[in-house]
């Protein structure tokens, strides 16, 4: 079992906290197993403080971390991270992590990890009512507040509080594959993928009463990715203008309406790639990206590797 520790770091984010174990301890094979051993850890085996006026008790102290394959810092408002300081006792916790071994933060973690270099020179996002500080203290972190989460290989960073939710998805999907990622994702009742970014939750204005939203018509979508589809289309969906609906689709969406859509046939294609053994040109007019050769570039694109390359790995992740 692929072994994570949770960093817990006062005052902790409880809800964060609480993301890493229920998610990726719903993740099972095909014989029910659970393939991953998660648990908590502290600066020292004390109560951890919450934001929300109760306590975590860690099941271990910092010399968990040495054990680790995968450590993941959940949101914190701790102080020394927040003022742009390493904090001595983090410092000697974090030099028992091993080399190799992924970090991953959750919503404002990315405070701590940015604290520890970890960040530096690297893409990240984290909350983004916090994304000013965050710029003020790590001007070396390149970060981006519209993502959901972002992943650069080693090191992974997620948006706010339930982004960690999509995080931990992805990397259930990563390690295992989208049917096993899927059925975790079902285990809890919650969307295996959402689509968008964070740009979709920032404040902005209420939509005046009355008018309707592009739901409907990013459902429709969906379920009819093997067909053209243009804007007017869609904006015929919603009851909408084209013009009104490119401008409520970004504020809903964060992304354009071409944007989107190529996202989801992207993703409707990797899931084909892993769970059946249609030809890639089949795939690829399956998910509505038209020959193989636009899926082969649409895919390294994404995920830097061809479709036969994604295949053979993910299947190999799933056995």
């Amino acid at each position: 079992m692929h072994r994570v520790v949770v960093l817990l770091l006062p005052p902790v984010v409880g809800f964060d906290a609480t993301i890493p174990p229920q998610l990726l301890g719903s993740a099972v094979d095909e014989a029910d197993r659970g393939l991953y051993d998660v648990t908590t850890a502290g600066l020292s085996r004390e109560p951890v403080p919450t934001r929300s006026g109760y306590a975590m008790v860690p099941a271990a102290g910092p010399e968990a971390l040495a054990e680790a394959e995968t450590v993941v810092v959940p949101g914190t408002g701790f102080a020394p991270a927040w003022s742009g300081v390493l904090d001595p006792a983090l410092r000697a916790a974090l030099a028992q992590v091993r080399p190799g071994t992924r970090t991953v933060s959750i919503c404002t973690g990315a405070f701590v990890l940015a604290s520890a270099g970890l960040l530096d020179g690297r893409p990240a996002t984290t909350h983004w009512r916090y994304a000013e500080n965050f710029r003020r203290l790590y001007p070396r972190v390149l970060l981006d507040e519209d993502r959901l989460f972002v992943d650069d290989g080693d090191v992974l960073t997620s948006a706010g509080l339930a982004a960690g939710i999509d995080l931990c998805l992805h990397l259930i999907r990563r390690d295992h594959g989208a049917a096993v990622a899927n059925q975790a994702a079902r285990r809890n009742v919650v969307p295996a993928w959402r689509d968008g970014g964070q740009a979709q939750f920032i404040e902005r204005p209420v939509p005046v009463a009355g008018s309707s939203g592009t739901g409907q018509a990013r459902a429709w979508a969906l379920a009819h990715l093997d067909r053209p589809l243009d804007v007017a289309a869609l904006a015929a969906q919603a009851r909408m203008s084209v013009r009104t609906f490119n401008r409520r689709f970004r504020e809903e969406t964060g992304h354009s309406p071409g944007a989107w859509l190529t996202e989801q046939r992207v993703e409707h294609a990797r899931s084909l790639l892993e769970t059946t053994d249609l030809p890639v040109d089949a795939v690829a007019q399956r998910a509505g990206l038209g020959t193989g050769a636009t899926l082969r570039q649409r895919l390294r694109e994404r995920v830097g590797v061809s479709p036969s390359a994604y295949r053979r790995a993910f299947r190999a992740a799933a056995q």
